[in-house]
């Protein structure tokens, strides 16, 4: 199988529902988000103590989610060809804050902002942070584009012509910045580092 197929070159796309779109489609914005995500959490990963094999593969299961989510944002709400990936349910969000809580309880309180920094982990996490609030910003505009609407009234993820939790979505990328921001705590934290506090 070949990487290249030329079928790009001008400029254009096909989603997953097979709809030939420009690549700067606001569908195509939302997943490529996500796949710069992902990216992200790469090097992350490859940042982290190796005997941090616990975490890396916690941040590796995040990694196929958003592949999952991803899948869903690269077709069109209503076509035949938006099947569910193996699960896109709440377990996941669920998932995201039983990590954020066990993190938070060894994590000392804390009493200012911070400014990314510190460990090399620690900084690729405020990275991933800060894209994962983009990606954020992409998903809710796609909910507001004309082919995700419905008789000219907003549609809704929650209210998906197919009844596939495409709402989790949204909630779960929402509750991983949060995890994100934890994550770079608590990096510092594994790695020796204190959090670099904002000073005015």
């Amino acid at each position: 199988m070949k990487i290249y197929t030329r079928g790009g070159d001008r400029g254009k796309t096909s989603l997953f529902s097979g709809e030939r779109v420009p690549k700067c489609h606001e569908r195509v914005e939302a997943y490529g988000e996500i796949d710069e995500l992902g990216s992200v959490l790469g090097a992350l990963t490859a940042s982290l103590p190796e005997e941090q094999e616990g975490l890396i593969g916690e941040i590796q299961q995040i990694q196929s989610d958003l592949l999952a989510a991803g899948a869903f944002l690269a077709a069109s709400p209503d076509s035949s060809s938006l099947q569910p990936p193996a699960s896109f349910g709440r377990e996941r969000i669920d998932r995201l804050e039983q990590a954020i809580d066990r993190m938070d309880a060894v994590l000392p309180p804390l009493r200012s902002f911070i400014l990314p920094g510190g460990h090399m982990s620690a900084a690729w996490s405020h990275i991933a942070r800060t894209v994962c609030r983009r990606a954020e910003r992409r998903i809710i505009s796609l909910n507001a584009m004309p082919e995700d609407m419905e008789e000219g009234k907003e549609q809704s993820f929650g209210d998906h012509p197919k009844d596939i939790p495409v709402k989790n979505i949204p909630a779960y990328i929402n509750r991983l910045s949060d995890y994100l921001f934890v994550l770079a705590r608590y990096c510092n934290h594994i790695c020796g580092k204190e959090d670099i506090n904002w000073k005015q």
